[in-house]
């Protein structure tokens, strides 16, 4: 099977880099998936689960915040805010965060303040699918 090369970044650090067969990236309606010979695009990534399978055999998931993705030439470029190795997600600080931005979009509060919820609650709901995803993979 043919191979491209991804270069995955999170602010803070490098997630993956190298030859990879297969990537599955989390877009607004759905899952999408990227091959060897992919056509050339750019495009939003959504929170969710980003998934590769490199060359090596290896598997390298990811709970990703938004960002983008391009594909140029058999290269794909990943950029996210965050991204977190599911096995290091503490799965009772998700569900706290989820129950404390639930509770700020109860109340009345700005639209800044809204905006800051949602955004909160939606990175802790997809922590929580990240490691219950990754617990069931290694049952």
């Amino acid at each position: 099977m043919d191979s491209f090369y991804i270069h995955v970044l999170a602010e803070d650090h490098v997630v993956a880099r190298g030859d990879c067969l297969s990537m599955v990236l989390p877009f607004d309606d759905g899952l999408y998936g990227i091959q060897a010979h992919h056509s050339n695009m750019i495009s939003a990534i959504f929170p969710g689960i980003l998934s590769c399978t490199m060359a090596d055999g290896s598997t390298v998931r990811a709970a990703v915040s938004r960002g983008l993705v391009k594909v140029e030439d058999n290269d794909v470029l990943v950029l996210v805010e965050s991204a977190e190795d599911p096995e290091t997600i503490d799965l009772p600080r998700a569900q706290r965060a989820v129950k404390e931005a639930q509770e700020v979009l109860h109340r009345q509060h700005s639209l800044m303040e809204q905006t800051a919820a949602e955004a909160s609650l939606a990175r802790a709901l997809n922590r929580i699918r990240a490691k219950r995803s990754s617990d069931l993979d290694n049952k």
